[in-house]
């Protein structure tokens, strides 16, 4: 697994991580301890040393990983974020108060059995706290020795300027794929212009890239895919033909669809590392040979101007969900 550097002053991670999500929120009912753990350490034997996971994702999340990744913690990246109030995102009410930062890195630290949390984000900008208190008490946990590197999560250009300025930035993470493409307007040039890594969630479309996403497809009222715009009939009957055309080429390459998909978004920056969550080990393998793509100029000529014919249908959040998106 290749391993790249997230920004001018960031970690050295591998070019592919994993996002722990999806293990206990999200998609559907959460997946034993057990499997979990296996499964967290069989991605560390492929290669993969960024682990991504949240307070949000319940207090099991953390837990599980930080129980995983203990017999080679010093060798692995672990992030983790705040910002919700009382840990809880279905409130729909954000808290990135100082105190509220604090407790947050406590109990974090605690749940990953760690001393230092090497990659802390906010995970969505709270309007009723300046970001430059926000950024000025993680400066402090890094002072403290508590958090090495400071990072946000669907932050806009303003905030991450502001923030910026205030303790230097390692990483943005924000939703970026073939299917949501916005970051490339604002988003992608800042970072450039101050040296921040880009961490792309959902690189996959939340799903929709595997290929394995068609008009037949149902999925669980625990599933968030259930209420997205983008996943309605309509909509999906539209992107599924999409996805299919990207099947092609993956076809070509003697590749999957996701594979194609991880290997286009590595393509764009060399500061870009990508986090993709699954339950299933064969998947994790596929996700990780998408660090072993490589697309030629052709290749990615091919794809944008696929795009571009064939734009994605529906929106990639409800409109409550793109409320809490800074702008």
């Amino acid at each position: 697994m290749q391993k790249r550097k997230l920004g001018k002053n960031g970690p050295e991670v591998s070019a592919i991580g994993f996002g722990c999500m999806g293990l206990t929120f999200g998609y559907g009912p959460a997946t034993d301890l057990g499997d979990a753990i296996a499964l967290i350490r069989a991605a560390y034997e492929r290669g993969i040393t960024f682990f991504d996971s949240a307070e949000a994702y319940g207090a099991a999340n953390e837990e599980m990983l930080g129980e995983a990744v203990a017999p080679f913690r010093d060798e692995v990246v672990i992030a983790t974020k705040f910002g919700w109030r009382d840990g809880n995102p279905a409130t729909g009410s954000l808290d990135s108060s100082p105190a509220r930062i604090r407790v947050v890195a406590e109990q974090s630290l605690k749940r990953l059995k760690t001393d230092v949390i090497d990659l802390f984000y906010q995970h969505r900008v709270d309007p009723n706290v300046p970001i430059e208190d926000v950024a000025g008490t993680v400066r402090e946990l890094i002072a403290e020795g508590k958090v090495r590197h400071f990072g946000m999560s669907e932050a806009g250009v303003k905030n991450i300027r502001k923030a910026h300025a205030v303790q230097p930035l390692a990483a943005l993470q924000s939703e970026y794929s073939m299917f949501t493409r916005e970051p490339e307007q604002e988003i992608i040039p800042v970072l450039e212009e101050l040296g921040i890594g880009f961490v792309p969630f959902s690189p996959l479309g939340k799903g929709f890239l595997t290929g394995k996403i068609d008009t037949a497809t149902t999925f669980q009222e625990s599933d968030i895919r259930s209420r997205l715009p983008r996943f309605q009939e309509q909509a999906r009957e539209a992107n599924a033909n999409l996805v299919q055309q990207i099947g092609k080429l993956a076809e070509a390459k003697k590749a999957t669809p996701a594979q194609v998909a991880l290997g286009w978004l590595l393509a764009q920056k060399p500061w870009i590392v990508t986090i993709r969550g699954t339950t299933k080990k064969h998947r994790m393998e596929e996700n990780a040979g998408g660090a072993d793509i490589t697309l030629t100029k052709h290749d990615l000529r091919t794809l944008n101007d696929l795009l571009a014919k064939m734009p994605v249908q529906g929106n990639r959040y409800t409109a409550a969900m793109e409320a809490m998106v800074d702008r």
